[in-house]
């Protein structure tokens, strides 16, 4: 099996070194950007202007695994520029040559992103490109009733509890929504934005005391939330039908409530906590691998897609934002409009602090995902005592790090084996 497997990757890698050698365009492998009329747009509006040319190839996750694999292996390449996800990058990081000495100029990638393409390392592993996130929403009914002083873009959750709360007193009914649905992404929001905001991690701090707070803040804010809460997957909907003023979703999942009434809404960051403003996002960056064919070339396109004009056509292609200062133009849809700003809010606040999807699990990325959501059927629903749930919860998340033999991903510190669990 192994000679085959063998046999058949240097087939692949022969015949893709044979058919470069003619080739002077920059490779683009990407596993983003995949279905066809993105693709398309992709190389007809991002990728157009590019001098020399790029050859824009979006893949499936396993030729694109295998490919990069292969050359690596091979230690001869035909790969100029690697697109992908912050997860899959860091799964090649020693396969990936230095940007530092990229100069971008005047354009500002958010430092917080900057530090992520590290990968841990004191080299410029890869440069972000482009993101999706998490954001809070709200009817510009909900304004008048913020609690003195409260700044709608730098929140804290203690103000958004005071929000809620004075929207449900003042209007004679709870007015915050949240994706607690079947399939709803609350998930997300534990896992990425309530927990680090208190503790600093997504992982190792799951049963301390400062968790034990966060939750103890989230039953607060959910006095407040309508009761159908619990059946809401997209929060665009009761914003639309005006059950809910104030929300948290994801974008894509907010995006409707924009675009159909542009006026009546308003997009900003998720608040911060104790340690932070905690968010998760959802990070596609570009690399080169170590033994690209030309990497003067492969420079000079990461720098032209993380130019303003590239930055924006990728947006119109993609749906996916900017990572840096970029301005976005007047005549995007409306969605795009007001979810951008918020988004580089809060990925460019002083006090962000990135928590990123699970890294390591492979196929038992459902079984962690469950682990927050019972903990919160438990806690929030079920109204049981918090320490003794987190103390219970705890131990089937070590088990399942254990057993995925998973190390710890940011906010975490880095671990050497599976990610622990104080």
């Amino acid at each position: 099996m192994k000679r085959l497997v063998s046999t058949i990757v240097g087939t692949t890698l022969a015949l893709a070194l044979g058919g470069q050698t003619v080739q002077a365009q920059v490779l683009f492998w990407s596993n983003q950007a995949v279905p066809v009329e993105e693709a398309q747009k992709m190389r007809e509006q991002v990728l157009k202007d590019f001098p020399g040319g790029a050859d824009f190839q979006p893949q499936d996750p396993g030729p694109f695994i295998t490919r990069i694999q292969a050359e690596a292996e091979a230690g001869k390449g035909t790969i100029g520029v690697v697109g992908s996800l912050h997860g899959d990058l860091s799964s090649f990081a020693a396969n990936w040559m230095d940007l530092s000495d990229i100069d971008l100029g005047a354009v500002k990638p958010s430092p917080a992103f900057m530090e992520l393409g590290k990968l841990g390392s004191s080299e410029q592993k890869y440069l972000p490109w482009m993101q999706a996130t998490y954001v809070m929403a709200a009817s510009k009914q909900a304004l008048p009733y913020l609690p003195e002083g409260a700044d709608i873009n730098a929140l804290t959750y203690d103000q958004v509890i005071a929000w809620a709360g004075n929207l449900a007193e003042q209007t004679g009914s709870p007015k915050f929504g949240f994706p607690a649905g079947p399939k709803g992404l609350k998930h997300r929001f534990f896992q990425g934005f309530l927990l680090p905001a208190f503790t600093g991690s997504e992982v190792t701090k799951f049963r301390s005391a400062e968790a034990e707070q966060a939750w103890g803040k989230f039953k607060e804010l959910w006095q407040y939330t309508n009761p159908a809460s619990t059946n809401y997957d997209f929060m665009q909907e009761p914003l639309l039908s005006g059950d809910v003023w104030l929300a948290f979703d994801h974008i894509a999942r907010l995006a409707e409530a924009f675009n159909q009434k542009p006026d009546e809404f308003v997009a900003f960051p998720a608040p911060a906590g104790p340690k932070g403003r905690a968010f998760m996002p959802v990070l596609a960056g570009l690399a080169i691998p170590a033994n690209t064919p030309d990497p003067e070339q492969a420079k000079a396109l990461v720098k032209y897609m993380m130019q303003p004009a590239q930055q924006v056509a990728t947006l119109r292609a993609t749906n996916f934002f900017p990572v840096t200062d970029a301005q976005l133009p007047e005549d995007l849809p409306a969605a795009a409009q007001a979810l951008g700003p918020a988004v580089t809010a809060m990925t460019s606040a002083p006090d962000a602090l990135p928590a990123l999807l699970p890294v390591g699990l492979g196929d038992k990325g459902g079984q962690f995902n469950q682990v927050y959501v019972d903990t919160f059927e438990r806690i929030v629903l079920a109204n049981q005592d918090i320490r003794q749930v987190l103390d219970q919860q705890a131990e089937a998340l070590r088990a399942l790090m254990v057993e995925a033999k998973a190390p710890c991903w940011i906010p975490d510190a880095v671990s050497d084996g599976p990610c622990p669990v104080e």
